[in-house]
């Protein structure tokens, strides 16, 4: 899950994996795999480098896990 924030100021957590597309439009437009689009004053690599933080604390859950197993 990553914070974003809305045209409007307000805050939102999306589901990074549902993510399909980020496009400049010119505003920062997010397309989800439910057909739901958002709209935020995140740019496209802000949102970028969110996703890939997201990312690394999800392998490193579970680059842990299989070391404990």
């Amino acid at each position: 899950m990553i914070k974003v924030k809305k045209i409007n100021g307000e805050e939102v957590v999306i589901n990074a994996e549902l993510i399909e597309t980020v496009e400049a439009r010119p505003d920062t437009t997010i397309s989800l795999a439910t057909g739901n689009k958002i709209i935020v004053k995140d740019t496209v690599s802000e949102v970028i480098e969110k996703v890939i933080e997201y990312r690394r604390l999800v392998n490193q859950k579970r680059s842990r896990k299989k070391n404990k197993g």
